[in-house]
Formats: C-alpha cells, sequence, structure tokens
C-alpha cells in the first residue's frame, strides 16, 4: 500500500508538471471577493536579506542584494534632469528646448514567463513598467506624510520636494529593491506580466540608457483589498499609488502595487570590458 502512495504521488507531480508546461492556468482561480493573494512568494520582513518564492515549480531562497553606487548614481542624475525638464517646460512653455525622454531608470523593461493566455502560445512577455524606489521602513510613514500634506501644491513645488528625495536617494530608499504598479489586472482581465507573476514570481528588469544595467528580481505583488498583507506591505502600496497621483494626477481607485526585489544586478552598458553583462552584485 505504501508502496502505491507514492506511485500515485509520482504521477500527480507529474501531471502537475506537464499541466505547467503547458500553462494551463485558470486566472479567474487568482481571485476571491475582488481580490487576488500570491501564493508564490514567501512574504520577507521589511529588514529581511533573503526572498522565499516558488520558481518553475520549486520553492527556493534568494539573498536580497543592494544596488552598487554606480546604480545609485546613473538613476538619482537622470531622474534629477527629468525635473529639470519639467522645470524648463514650466517655465517656457512651448519654447522650451527640451522634452522629457522614454529613456532612463523610471520605464524599466520586465521580461517575465510562467503561464500562456488564452490568446498566445508564449509563456515569454515583456513589458515597459514605470518604476521608482521604495522607502525604507523606518522612514515610509514620513515619507507618505510629507507627500499627502504637499499633494495638492502647484507642480513647481512638488518637482523640487521630488528633487530634494532623489537627491538624498541612498539615505531614504531601499537599496534592494524597485516598485510599480499593476494598472490593468482584475477580476475577467489579466495582463501576461500579471499571469506570469502569479505563477512564477522571478523576472528581470532592464533599462534603456547609456549606462544601463540589468536586474534579476522576485515579484512581489499587493493587492490593496487583500487582508493578509503586513502593515509594510499595505504602506508600500500606498506609497506607490500615492507617487503615482502626485505626478499624474488623482485616480479613481488604488492600483495593484508590485514589489522588485533584488537577487542580481548586472552592468549592461556596451563599449567596456568591465560591463556588457558584468555581474556587479555581491
Amino acid at each position: 500500500m505504501k508502496y502505491l502512495r507514492k506511485i500515485f504521488a509520482f504521477v500527480l507531480l507529474c501531471s502537475f508538471g506537464i499541466l505547467q508546461a503547458r500553462g494551463s492556468v485558470n486566472p479567474a482561480t487568482f481571485w476571491k471577493n475582488g481580490y487576488c493573494s500570491q501564493k508564490t512568494v514567501t512574504v520577507p520582513s521589511p529588514e529581511a536579506t533573503a526572498i522565499k518564492a516558488k520558481v518553475d515549480g520549486k520553492w527556493q531562497t534568494y539573498s536580497l542584494v543592494q544596488f552598487p553606487a554606480v546604480f545609485w548614481q546613473w538613476n538619482r542624475e537622470r531622474r534629477l534632469e527629468y525635473l529639470e525638464i519639467f522645470r524648463e517646460m514650466l517655465e517656457k512653455g512651448s519654447e522650451a528646448t527640451r522634452s522629457p525622454e522614454l529613456s532612463g531608470p523610471h520605464n524599466g523593461i520586465v521580461a517575465t514567463y510562467g503561464a500562456n493566455r488564452k490568446d498566445s502560445r508564449f509563456k515569454l512577455n515583456n513589458a515597459v513598467k514605470g518604476m521608482g524606489f521604495l522607502p525604507k521602513p523606518e522612514k515610509m510613514a514620513e515619507i507618505i506624510a510629507r507627500l499627502e500634506s504637499t499633494i495638492e501644491l502647484p507642480l513647481g513645488d512638488k518637482l523640487n520636494i521630488l528633487d530634494s528625495l532623489y537627491t538624498h536617494a541612498e539615505e531614504i530608499f531601499s537599496g534592494d529593491r524597485l516598485v510599480s504598479l499593476e494598472l490593468y489586472s482584475e477580476p475577467g482581465y489579466t495582463t501576461q506580466t500579471f499571469l506570469n507573476q502569479m505563477v512564477n514570481p522571478a523576472c528581470v528588469t532592464v533599462f534603456l540608457d547609456i549606462p544601463t544595467y540589468k536586474v534579476k528580481q522576485i515579484a512581489r505583488l499587493i493587492h490593496p483589498d487583500d487582508p493578509t498583507l503586513s502593515t509594510y506591505e499595505k504602506q508600500a502600496g500606498k506609497y506607490v499609488n500615492l507617487m503615482h497621483s502626485y505626478f499624474h494626477g488623482k485616480f479613481p481607485r488604488d492600483y495593484m502595487a508590485v514589489i522588485y526585489y533584488n537577487t542580481e544586478v548586472y552592468d549592461s552598458s556596451p563599449g567596456r570590458k568591465d560591463a556588457r553583462g558584468t555581474k556587479i552584485s555581491p
């Protein structure tokens, strides 16, 4: 009997593997009472140095890594440049000589894989996501309060506040994660990125720029109505939505947030022998 149970368990595992290989996933099962709760990532504590995730059908532990100094420098300089361009546009209007570029640290190009949607045979996906930093746990409440108290100020004043945050980025923001929003997925509609991250949270983010960097990450999805969220995750979701509204204007609801935890960082800049896809994290 014990031998038969082992055979039965093996057949079940093989069947599950075949289903995963075929991408047989029903997105409707992700949702309950209008919210989703990701089951492929174990929620780390705010100060954790590692994260557990179910990648390729197997639970694994990944060490978290900090952004190297060169990444901070590039990211800060480019974001401050964006702010300067917007100041010029406010001041000069149609006579401004510069306009914001799509390249740089704000637009991360995120590659994922996991399960194919009904409209595709491919599990692979690539999508551009607006990305930013997340305040350190001990700074979170302070930064949220600052943004909330100044959100109605003129854009020029808000640009100065953002400038002060990015100027002191290493002091204010966590160095082992980025954040973004999942704007479109909801019951009845699923983006390929969302589907992949729910099934397989491993992903890679690259940035179109020179220098440029590649970050391998574990994506943690945070639905604002999920009752199982930790206090930190609730704060993180609130911060990302607030920052989104701070610059783009008020939105009718809070969207799903994504924390991208860094596991490896590479310098993918062309033309330098010390770059070209060289790993620069420990």
